[in-house]
């Protein structure tokens, strides 16, 4: 008997999730509905949650995705994956694409319906990152454009709209560089190894073979050759029942050998006792009553969560801006920015105007009376007529400057940030950084982003080290410092140009991101300190979320949100592009359109230096009434 709470959804729900452990041959697999990013992992099956109205949008959406990563599941196998798979970022991506869009050429092959879904996946996901609205091949991300290319080539079918344009904008240089390579296609899609070595000489055709790193075969050609040289060794042995004669000299030789053996063993023997008796010698020197004392234990990663575990901070980095690209190279990217943004620089200037307005109003706002001179206070003109004696009184304007202000913007520089958005992030940073800086208000500009696309040298390190359970954070942190506080704009103006790089929006994890930001500007000496970031949606980072809890990434960001918050130290305010932030932060807007932005940075930012309205009228209320 159903009532009225029962999800209509769910019976669809239940019967996706069969129709996907089927086609991913795997009766155990997990299979869930949610809010948070789609992705898979060793557990299971992330998908886009569907609502009780199961829209068309929905439903298509859910099966797309579905079927994409259960096709990834069932032709996909990682250790050839992580075999081949080339170090260098931007390599990596295109190796990446390709492999995945090569599982979905094999289920097109055998089941062409898993085609239609997919496409309407790709649909979906190139208006959200809007690639129909690119102008310029330098925009389009090549690793995107590849992935297109070899589906469309193993397939025969057309892209979506959005998705062929992207296509379009790199297929004359795709097929000019590894138009002869791509030549065996077909015959490689059903063999992951082959394939993989096509699409490492595509990459290298491409002009990244220094991002290849070492030839995998020719390293597993060295071993099998070390072995086939130890094999005649072993066979030159003497039988056990007898050997041949011939071998008399190295069977009177063995004794010498078993000598010289016990030799270093008892050599070895006598070497750890001396340390032995080395280690009795210092704890017997040491002062009667001292006890040596356990190593203190490690350092908890986060400040605000000491659950938060990393498996490794090695291969972290925090970066300027200009150390990541030739000054050249910025200067370029920068008029390739502003040359994006030419139609919007009037709206946006605009709204630069009226904050500093709204800023410089409020510096000039507050006066001290009873002055021996400056202006005349007629508020006070009554005293004189009332006793002709008494002086005249005077009022002087009082400059409020926030010389004790500094601002922070932080942000996401992740993947699904390309084009549009992260466009409008830059320039909106951009002039509010001049802006603020005419009103003696000191700006800092921070991204985050990760060094590599699922996991990089952390990972490698992980798999090296047997997979333990549960490690944490398992990527390589890319923390960029853009503009410190105390540097002028002029000096920081072409760095704001990197985030227009190829290759440098990957993976975003926000909580220590965000955690850093609050540490340096906590240490900073001004009296009032603020903090905005700037996000298009909650921490992704897929090598971490397959390996943890599918909430763990997003836990330790309310974990030091609330924290942040708590402490009151910095005031903490958050813009979302497309994305409903208000669940994370206190003070936050979400924006649908990226061309928003510019007002909404301003008007929160102007709104953090108004008075409180009902502060303010409690606090007159109470005049009134003493």
């Amino acid at each position: 008997m159903s009532t009225r709470d029962d999800n209509p959804a769910d019976p669809f729900k239940k019967a996706l999730a069969e129709a996907t452990r089927t086609l991913a041959n795997d009766a155990e697999m997990g299979v869930t509905f949610t809010t948070d990013p789609a992705g898979i992992s060793n557990d299971g099956l992330r998908l886009p949650q569907i609502s009780r109205r199961m829209t068309r949008e929905e439903v298509m959406l859910a099966r797309g995705t579905a079927d994409s990563f259960a096709l990834r599941r069932r032709f996909h196998d990682a250790s050839t994956h992580t075999r081949y798979a080339p170090p260098g970022d931007l390599a990596r991506e295109i190796f990446e694409s390709m492999e995945h869009a090569r599982c979905e050429a094999m289920g097109a092959r055998s089941m062409p319906g898993t085609a239609k879904n997919i496409d309407t996946k790709i649909e979906a996901e190139a208006a959200r990152k809007g690639y129909k609205s690119i102008v310029a091949k330098e925009e389009a991300p090549l690793s995107v454009a590849a992935g297109y290319l070899i589906r469309q080539m193993a397939t025969g079918r057309d892209l979506p709209e959005g998705a062929e344009h992207v296509a379009n904008l790199w297929r004359q240089h795709f097929e000019k560089q590894a138009g002869s390579t791509l030549e065996s296609l077909q015959d490689a899609l059903s063999d992951q190894s082959r394939f993989s070595r096509m699409a490492r000489q595509v990459i290298d055709d491409l002009g990244y073979g220094d991002q290849l790193g070492d030839d995998p075969d020719s390293e597993g050609d060295d071993d099998e050759g070390d072995d086939a040289e130890a094999e005649p060794d072993e066979q030159d042995q003497p039988d056990e029942t007898g050997g041949d004669q011939e071998d008399g000299d190295d069977q009177e030789a063995a004794p010498d050998q078993s000598q010289e053996t016990q030799q270093d063993e008892s050599q070895a023997q006598v070497s750890a006792d001396d340390m032995a008796d080395a280690s009795e010698g210092q704890e017997s020197d040491m002062p009667e009553g001292d006890e040596a004392q356990d190593p203190p234990p490690p350092q908890p990663v986060s400040d605000f969560d000491i659950n938060y575990r990393v498996f490794t901070q090695e291969h972290d980095e925090i970066i300027r801006a200009e150390d990541l690209a030739e000054p050249a190279e910025l200067e370029r990217l920068r008029a390739y920015l502003d040359k994006q943004l030419e139609p919007l620089k009037g709206a946006v200037s605009r709204l630069a105007n009226k904050l500093q307005r709204r800023l410089q109003a409020k510096q000039n706002r507050s006066w001290e009376f009873d002055r021996e001179e400056g202006i005349l206070d007629a508020g006070r003109l009554a005293r004189v007529v009332a006793s002709p004696t008494t002086p005249l009184s005077y009022k002087v304007e009082k400059d409020t400057e926030f010389r004790d202000t500094v601002v922070t913007i932080l942000l996401d520089n992740s993947g699904s940030m390309r084009g549009r958005p992260i466009s409008i992030a830059a320039i909106c940073a951009d002039v509010l950084s001049q802006t603020l800086e005419r009103c003696d208000v000191k700006t800092e500009i921070l991204g985050f982003t990760t060094r590599a696309w699922k996991g990089g040298q952390s990972r490698e390190a992980w798999l090296g080290e047997a997979r333990p359970a549960q490690p944490g954070r398992l990527n390589d942190l890319r923390h960029i410092i853009y503009k410190s506080a105390d540097a002028p704009w002029r000096r920081a103006r072409a760095n704001l140009g990197l985030m227009m790089k190829e290759g440098l929006l990957k993976e975003n994890i926000d909580g220590e991101a965000l955690e850093w930001a609050f540490r340096r500007l906590a240490g900073r000496p001004e009296q009032r300190k603020i903090l905005m970031v700037i996000s298009d949606g909650a921490p992704v980072d897929d090598s971490t979320l397959s390996v943890n809890p599918a909430n763990y990434l997003e836990k330790h960001l309310r974990d030091v949100i609330a924290m942040v918050e708590r402490k009151k130290a910095v005031e903490l305010c958050a813009i979302g592009i497309g994305h409903d932030v208000t669940r994370y932060y206190d003070r936050a807007v979400t924006i649908t359109d990226a061309e928003q932005l510019a007002g909404a940075i301003t008007d929160q930012l102007a709104a953090l230096f108004e008075v409180d309205k009902r502060k303010r009228d409690r606090w007159m209320g109470r005049r009134k009434v003493a």
